[in-house]
């Protein structure tokens, strides 16, 4: 194979990578800040120390939801 061929797929890598990380921060992010802004009198990280499944499942679904965007950003 030629060596332009592996820089291209190089390049993409590093494209792909700096998405997903964006993204991935946007997630844990927005997280917090339904944490914080929308659910004032809810603490979910406190509530998950507590053993809390339901607030476990509300915070898993939103990353789960960080990575449906992450794996269609691979997809290109």
């Amino acid at each position: 194979m030629e060596p332009e061929f592996f820089t291209a797929s190089a390049i993409n890598l590093l494209i792909n990578l700096a998405y997903t990380i964006i993204a991935l921060l946007v997630g844990v992010y927005g997280l917090l800040w339904v944490d914080k802004i929308l659910l004032k009198n809810i603490d979910i990280e406190k509530e998950i120390r507590e053993g809390n499944i339901a607030a476990s499942i509300f915070a898993s679904t939103i990353l789960i939801f960080v990575a449906l965007i992450i794996a269609f950003g691979f997809r290109g």
